[in-house]
């Protein structure tokens, strides 16, 4: 027999059909592949192992489950108790600024717990960051969240932060507002994808205003959109994270009115004892960070 069939049929028998085994396989795999991945399980075995509608395991099923439950059940375990065996490792994905600004002072803190441990960093948006968590090549994710999630991930909110356009130093706009008076917004608007929450959360207040102004130039990455709007290319969409200081030539408009986007950390499945260190030192800094947004405000 194949493994990786009785791996699929696992998480089918577990999650009553194939459907729910998709939702909750711990890396990408579509419905197809899982349907005939099974139907090669049960040509090699002379059998069928379970009814599809309504979802009911056959007594040949049912005697598969029980004997393969307890290996799938408990890989988890054995592999974090192996790990516990040498040097923890720590794989962190995060946007570039993150990794730069806030990650190397909380390692030392973590070093304090854990002298020695591997770590791995990766630089990575929202939509890859949630790639890697879901094939197990990282550990914890620090990114921007939605509200809703992919299946196999978990979540902790940490800091809401606010929208900020980026004007070159010598564009005549004072004020964000004075865009939302015209008839028609000329400037090209550099921003993230419309998939992202930044984005997102942009034109969701842009319709609150009845105002329409579209991405002229998409990127991937925030240096990108200093570079462009300092280059003259436009105007950019970003997010105010704490003790940001735009590029040179580079200013910044406020959007008070506009919602805010929500950091958090995500990771998928069992946090080891180094990730969750790491989480309550993400989670004490979110503190911080919001006492000082607070007080610049009061001032």
């Amino acid at each position: 027999m194949n493994i990786h069939h009785l791996e699929l049929f696992y998480f089918v028998a577990k999650h009553g059909g194939i459907a729910g085994a998709v939702r909750n396989i711990p890396y990408g795999i579509q419905q197809p592949a899982v349907s005939g991945q099974i139907a090669k399980l049960e040509e090699s075995l002379g059998t069928k192992l379970f009814q599809r509608r309504p979802f009911a395991l056959s007594p040949a099923g049912l005697e598969l489950f029980e004997f393969i439950k307890p290996f799938f059940e408990n890989i988890e375990t054995v592999g974090e108790k192996l790990r516990q065996n040498r040097s923890p490792q720590l794989r962190i994905a995060a946007p570039s600024i993150v990794l730069h600004d806030y990650i190397p002072e909380m390692l030392q803190r973590l070093r304090v717990t854990f002298p020695e441990f591997r770590l791995y960093l990766h630089e990575a948006a929202r939509s890859e960051a949630e790639r890697l968590l879901l094939t197990r090549d990282v550990d914890l994710a620090i990114t921007l969240i939605e509200k809703k999630l992919r299946a196999g991930i978990q979540v902790r909110p940490l800091l809401e932060l606010p929208l900020i356009l980026l004007v070159h130093n010598k564009s005549k706009l004072a004020r964000a507002e004075e865009l939302w008076k015209r008839d028609t917004i000329e400037e090209t608007l550099i921003a993230f994808p419309r998939t992202d929450p930044i984005h997102a959360s942009f034109q969701r207040g842009l319709e609150r205003l009845g105002v329409e102004w579209f991405c002229g130039i998409e990127v991937n990455s925030a240096r990108l959109i200093e570079r462009y709007v300092a280059s003259g290319y436009g105007i950019g969409l970003a997010v105010a994270v704490p003790g940001f200081k735009p590029a040179a030539g580079v200013r910044v408009l406020e959007l008070p009115n506009f919602p805010a986007v929500v950091v958090g950390a995500s990771w998928s499945g069992k946090l080891s004892n180094i990730s969750k260190q790491l989480l309550a030192e993400l989670e004490t800094e979110a503190q911080v960070q919001m006492r000082r947004m607070k007080s610049r405000v009061r001032q």
